[in-house]
This record gives C-alpha cells, structure tokens and sequence, in this order.
C-alpha cells in the first residue's frame, strides 16, 4: 500500500473515533440527569452521610469508653494481663499442664486474649462506678476530664452502655467455653453491691475487701484466659498444705491479703471527692496519720513474705524489697495530693513485680 493510501485510511478512522467519544459522553451526561441517574446519585450521597455519621458517633463513644477506663489502666488492666501471662507460663508452678512450648507468636496470642478480656469485662464496671450523681458530683472535683463531669453521657445513656457491655461479656463467657464467666459474673454482683448498695460508702474494711474480691476475679479470670482452661480449686483448705494443686490457691490468698491490707492507698489523694460523697474511708474514718501506718506497716511484712513464698532470685528480691520500702518512705514522708498519687503508681509497680513472681520462682 502506498504512503497516500495509508494516509487516508488513517483519515477515514479518526472522526468515528472521536465520534464513539462524544457518544459516550453525551451518554453519560444524559445518563446522571435522568430520573434514574439522579436516584443513584442521591442515594450514594446518603450512603456516605450515614457512614460518616456512623464513623462519627463510634469515634465519640469509643473516646468516652476510653476516658471511663483509663485512670485504671495502671490499676486493674495492665497489672491483670501481666498476671494472667505471666503465671500462664509458670502454669508448671501450680502443677497444671501447660501448653506447648513458649514461643513469641504464642506469648502474643496469650497477651492479646487475656488484654481483651480484661478490658471487655471492665468496661460496664467503670461505667457503674461512675454514673450516679454522687459519683458524677466527686469526679467533678477530683476527675472533671472523665465523661460524665463533661456531659458526654447523660446517665439514662451510661447505664444503657454498661448493659450493652455486660450483654457482650456474658456472651463471650458463654461462647469462650466458659473462661472467666464465673469471674465476670461475680464482678457484676461485686460492682452491685460496691457501687449501688453502700458497699464503697459505709465501712473501710468492707471496702477494702470488695476491693480484694474483684482483684481475685480479675486476675484468676486472666489467667483462665491466658491458659485456655478453666482453674479447678480444691475443696479443702489451702492453708499449710504442700500438694501443688493448692499453690495457686495460697497465692490467690496471699494477694488477697495484700489488696485488702494497703489497697486503700488510694483513698488518700481521693479525700475531698471521697468527704463530698459522705464515703467512709480509711483516712477520713480513723484519720490520715494513722491511715498512712495501716498502709506501711503491712507493705513491710508483704515486702518479705512475697519473695519468700516464691523462693525468687536474689535480684528479684532486692526489687521487691525496694519498690515496697519506696512506698512506705513516700506514704509517711510524702503527704501531700500530687506525691500521693505518685506513690500510688510505684505501689502499682510493686503489684505487677510480685503477679510476675511465679515465673521467676525456684520452687519447681
């Protein structure tokens, strides 16, 4: 074929092209601005309004969940998870049968299910801690950044969130083979009693041992968690025995002892919130002096008796030792507010050093 014939053949093919191209614009145009075209574009434009409000209204709760449960972080959640894989992996302590050999997909799998059920079953018993009027009204003095002091909830909502909550917890009890139910099941008949019917408000002592209580529900209920079986306790007295089967009972007990005897360290940076809610706690019962040494003369004896139990390491002694001797310095020496709270949190330290104790002990 010839260059001019090429040419036009070329020629010829450029206008239909450019024709089909215009066609289907046109097409188009007429496409959106037809009834059809204008109903699908309305209804994308809905779509997207209700995924955005959607996306907004998770975002909102989920900050506010968070500001439910974050100032005990450092107090239930963390110490509990550390509780919960720590011991899973000295389960050979206790005289239960382990899972198969440690390894770091095993220890993050472990990690995450226990944080999960710890936070999950937390959750609706930090909304009912803080959604009556007395507690909305000491929050407002002493945590005005929590939800309810901002009205980010009113309590007829808070009250629905925590039931949605406790709904979700019964059903993973119930669908988790029943890892933690006992536990969290407890927890809500705890949180009752504690929040709704005087148990925080009338006596420290009963304060202190609703307190121990749900310690004992949280971290017995991680460590199901973290083992993937239910714990068995023996029926008989776990007091002297030496069978191993009755270890994680005495060290359940031990901790016990622990919460309930210095727990109420808390309580003395809380005194304005606490008189404002007509609460009966130890420093406003028996005055903050004499509440300070009910705190440091048990951190002293606990300081010792933990280690000892557990037969641990010189270095893991030393630091028991001294994370107690720090709190007991700080409580008597340091009286104020803001030290108080940071006594507090090194108080913390030492309850997540002696969860962890089992794993680093010589007894087995």
């Amino acid at each position: 074929m010839s260059e001019t014939s090429q040419s036009n053949a070329f020629t010829i093919i450029r206008p239909s092209y450019k024709v089909s191209e215009t066609t289907d614009k046109a097409s188009t145009i007429h496409y959106a601005n037809s009834p059809q075209g204008r109903a699908r574009q309305s209804n994308q434009f809905v779509l997207v309004r209700v995924l955005q409000s959607l996306l907004v209204f998770l975002t909102y709760h989920a900050y506010s969940i968070f500001l439910f449960t974050c100032s005990d972080f450092k107090t239930i959640v963390i110490p509990s998870t550390v509780f919960g894989v720590s011991n899973s992996l000295a389960a050979s302590a206790y005289g239960l049968e382990n899972s198969p050999p440690v390894s770091l997909e095993l220890l993050i799998d472990r990690t995450l299910q226990t944080f999960f059920w710890v936070i999950l079953v937390f959750i609706p018993f930090s909304i009912d801690n803080q959604r009556t009027p007395s507690a909305i009204e000491e929050d407002t003095l002493n945590k005005p950044w929590r939800p309810m002091p901002q009205k980010r909830l009113t309590p007829r909502q808070a009250r629905w969130l925590m039931t949605c909550f406790f709904a979700l917890v019964q059903c993973h009890g119930i669908s988790g083979r029943g890892l933690g139910h006992r536990q969290s099941t407890s927890l809500f008949l705890l949180g009752l009693w504690y929040n709704n019917f005087g148990g925080a408000d009338n006596h420290p002592v009963v304060r202190n041992g609703i307190n121990a209580a749900g310690y004992m529900c949280f971290i017995s209920g991680a460590l199901e968690n973290a083992l993937g079986q239910r714990l068995d306790f023996p029926l008989q007295n776990p007091i002297g025995q030496t069978d191993l089967k009755f270890r994680l009972e005495q060290w359940l007990l031990l901790i016990a002892g622990i919460i309930l005897t210095t727990v109420h360290l808390q309580d003395l940076y809380d005194q304005r919130g606490d008189a404002v809610r007509q609460r009966r706690t130890m420093p406003l019962v028996i005055g903050d002096g004499a509440a300070r040494w009910t705190i440091a003369i048990p951190m002293t004896v606990w300081a010792f008796v933990c280690p000892l139990f557990w037969k641990v390491r010189a270095e893991l002694f030393v630091l028991s030792v001294g994370l107690a001797f720090t709190v007991v310095g700080r409580v008597l020496l340091r009286r104020d507010e803001k030290s108080d709270r940071s006594t507090f949190r090194v108080w913390n330290y030492w309850i997540a050093t002696i969860y962890a104790m089992p794993l680093f002990s010589q007894v087995h």
